[in-house]
């Protein structure tokens, strides 16, 4: 099997290029630093099996941040059947110096001169043939986005295995010239310092400062000899040209780039401005540009709650419409239902309808909002505007002490709306050279929005601020860039000091997003939502569902008052026309159908609804001692509901969970959280979905009533007296801040190499939320 590695710069189109030869569902982004992990897939190359990777984004060799030391690494150790070299023909001359890199290490090549398209709009020709001959390797033009010439790059790379073609070598400057030969007769034979690698790259590796090289040779015996004829070398290149070696190096790297793109460029006397500079001059500017993307954030929210939820376009087989979401909890609504009518075993109905259904059918109702704010993101992430936004917030991030490159983690995490994730932007920030920057990233990147909250705020937001839906999801994203920043701040002047290092990023041009890559972020990013909510948040719901029913509280007490109820309301309606549905197993039938007259007993039915009607006091031609059934049979459901609910809540104070949760009331009853919503963030410790699900369990234990299976947790929470306005908003700004996830720790242990970060991270975020929540709920209660 033939291996293939995937090189090239940020934008160029790298990773859209080995999703299509793969058929992987890679993440696209137009943006740098989305591959900061080489990935492998499988690819048909030519009829050959072929393992393809695809290594992270970078500009250049040199290993100055872990993205280029994992790029170099997997080339020169790994040593690939050949590179493919993805190029920007747009950009040809910056892109050539990362090829000047690869021609060094004297390893096979083909030269993908992808978006050709874009070249041709900005009026540029590449005559690829002669920069073929120039390079001595394989050239082939392609619009990886379109999958053009993706069939000739297969026969390119079969070509070059095959025929084993290496690259001609690079003729540096005459500096260069001059110093080379000695310092590689000097390195030639030894195997120590070399390895894998070519001496004459090993040579311009040591001329150039490379710190991996030079430990290298700090360990090797004859370190003195070839330490000399280094020392010789940098003296005569300062002497001749009066620059140290590595600037030396690098001048020579781009005089051969902006050579070779010279010879083989032309352009077009009537190239036509692009309409990339156009927008730029308001999507970028200074005062325009932050407004703009402020309107675009409130846009994207507005349109995710306007088609997921609040708009009904989904057609039911009885004639009416519904929203996705609507369709979602109509479908758990009936799963429940049926649970409670086919399972006895008063165990197992609570686990499979409050630990399963109640749990992780809370989250996954949310998975079409989930799905549209992915595809949304996906399409501002492909069309180039997400570099802007790093344009933009360069200048803002640098006064609270991070830099531009910083928007590219947070974005991942969540930053743009509420569609990322905190692991992979946790594992974003390698993308970051200088270790403080890097530092205070990791530590506020948890901050941003990231799905895993979106069910959480979804849920509230949708039951407490109906009108406001996009409004209030504005705020929290604002909010939470607020205490992202006002923590790098506190942590860059008291925690990690030290000098920010500046910022430079390519934007790429726009384009118009394609559907396909679109969707198929989307679909991946949201399969990974559910395929997570029904298998570590499933194990985590029912774990949590365990620690709130066991062990069991001595209920007899209780059972033996809601039976003496029932006696008395018995006796009540014995000479009632309503006796024959409030006695006997009639009476609980009726408790559960309500009004519902589908019963098979016609009756029976008539009956129900004629109860129903005197209930709601519109019902005419009642005795007196129907009446007086009528209000006792109110009284009986009122006090049999507080019973459940007193019986259900005993029982949750009972439970492992709910003493855990006992414990902390004394504290969290300063922001308004109750003990359901202590033992939900104790469980939201291990994902931040969890909250929700939790709370769902915890609320459908506490109503226990067969009635109100069918009822959201929203619908519960907007029923219950103790919830309003305040205590939503305070428990949505609790939950944005509050510790991150476990694999996000987890993430952060492995980033930094030492856990005292991650519980840094936990315990700083957590008692932040704990006083930001405190003085909103207090302050929020004097008026």
């Amino acid at each position: 099997m033939y291996r293939i590695a995937v090189a090239g710069n940020p934008n160029s189109g790298k990773t859209c290029l080995f999703n299509y030869l793969t058929g992987s569902s890679q993440r696209v982004g137009n943006y740098a630093g989305v591959t900061v992990e080489f990935v492998a897939g499988d690819c048909n190359l030519c009829g050959e099996k072929s393992k393809m990777i695809d290594l992270p984004g970078i500009y250049s060799l040199t290993a100055y941040s872990q993205e280029e030391l994992v790029a170099r690494d997997y080339i020169v150790n790994e040593q690939p059947d050949v590179i493919i070299n993805v190029v920007d023909a747009s950009n040809l001359e910056r892109n050539l110096y990362l090829t000047a890199q690869l021609l060094e290490l004297n390893v096979p090549i083909v030269i993908a001169l992808n978006m050709m398209d874009v070249a041709e709009k900005k009026g540029v020709s590449i005559n690829a043939n002669l920069l073929a001959q120039i390079l001595g390797i394989e050239v082939v033009e392609t619009v990886a986005c379109k999958r053009l010439g993706l069939d000739k790059l297969k026969q390119a790379c079969l070509k070059t295995i095959k025929e084993k073609i290496l690259p001609k070598s690079v003729d540096y400057s005459h500096e260069l010239r001059l110093v080379l030969p000695d310092l590689e007769e000097a390195i030639n034979g030894n195997t120590a310092l070399c390895g894998r690698f070519p001496v004459r790259w090993t040579a311009i590796k040591l001329l150039e400062g490379d710190e991996i090289i030079l430990d290298r040779l700090k360990h090797n015996p004859e370190c003195e000899k070839i330490d000399h004829m280094l020392s010789l070398a940098q003296k005569k290149l300062l002497a001749h040209s009066n620059e140290d070696t590595a600037t030396a190096i690098a001048e020579a790297r781009y005089g051969f780039a902006s050579g070779a793109a010279r010879k083989v460029t032309l352009l077009s006397e009537m190239s036509r401005r692009m309409l990339t500079e156009t927008i730029d001059k308001f999507v970028c500017n200074r005062l325009l540009g932050p407004i703009i993307l402020c309107a675009v954030v409130f846009a994207l929210f507005a349109m995710v709650f306007q088609i997921s939820q609040s708009l009904t376009w989904l057609p039911l087989f009885n004639g009416k419409w519904v929203s996705p979401v609507g369709m979602m909890e109509l479908i758990f609504d009936s799963l429940s239902n049926a649970t409670g009518k086919y399972i006895s075993a008063p165990w197992l109905q609570s686990m499979i309808c409050d630990g399963v259904i109640g749990g992780v059918g809370g989250i996954m109702s949310f998975v079409p909002l989930i799905f549209f704010m992915f595809f949304f993101i996906a399409a501002l992430e492909d069309s180039g505007y997400v570099a802007r936004i790093a344009f933009i917030m360069d200048r803002i991030l640098r006064t609270f002490g991070l830099q531009g490159k910083s928007i590219l983690a947070m974005i991942v995490s969540g930053g743009l709306g509420a569609g990322g994730c905190a692991v992979p932007g946790v594992m974003a920030t390698r993308t970051l050279r200088e270790e403080k920057d890097r530092l205070v990233t990791i530590m506020v990147a948890p901050f941003m929005n990231c799905a895993a909250k979106m069910p959480v705020y979804a849920m509230l937001i949708g039951a407490f601020f109906t009108q406001a839906k996009g409004s209030m999801m504005f705020l929290l994203w604002l909010m939470s860039w607020g205490f992202a920043l006002g923590s790098a701040w506190l942590l860059r002047r008291f925690v990690i000091r030290g000098e920010q290092t500046p910022f430079v990023m390519e934007l790429p041009v726009y384009h118009l997003p394609t559907l396909q890559g679109v969707l198929m972020d989307t679909w991946n990013r949201t399969y990974l939502f559910i395929k997570k909510a029904t298998t570590i948040i499933l194990a985590v719901n029912l774990i949590m569902w365990a620690l709130m029913y066991y062990p069991r509280f001595d209920s007899a007490h209780i059972k033996e008052t809601m039976s003496k109820n029932s006696q008395q309301l018995e006796k009540v309606a014995k000479n009632s026309i309503f006796a024959p549905v409030l006695t006997g197993d009639e009476r609980e039938h009726t408790e559960r159908a309500g009004s519902d007259i589908s019963d098979a007993n016609h009756q029976l039915g008539a009956l129900r609804k004629k109860l129903k009607v005197a209930l709601d006091g519109k019902a005419s031609g009642l005795t007196e001692n129907d009446r007086h059934t009528v209000v006792a049979w109110q009284n009986y459901l009122h006090e049999q509901q507080r019973l459940k609910n007193e019986l259900a809540y005993n029982q949750l104070q009972n439970s492992f969970a709910g003493k855990i949760g006992l414990a902390l009331t004394p504290l969290s009853e300063l922001a308004g959280f109750g003990l359901r919503e202590n033992i939900a963030l104790i469980g939201g410790l291990a994902a931040k979905e969890v909250v929700l699900g939790t709370m769902g369990t915890a609320y459908s234990m506490g109503r226990n009533s067969d009635n109100d299976n069918s009822e959201s947790i929203g619908q519960i929470l907007t029923e219950d007296s103790n919830w309003n306005r305040l205590r939503a908003f305070v428990l949505l700004v609790f939950v944005m801040v509050y510790a991150p996830c476990l694999m996000t720790l987890a993430a952060i242990k492995k980033e930094t190499g030492k856990w005292r970060w991650a519980v840094f991270s936990a315990t700083y975020s957590t008692a932040l939320a704990f006083v930001a929540a405190v003085v909103i709920y207090q302050i929020g209660n004097l008026f």
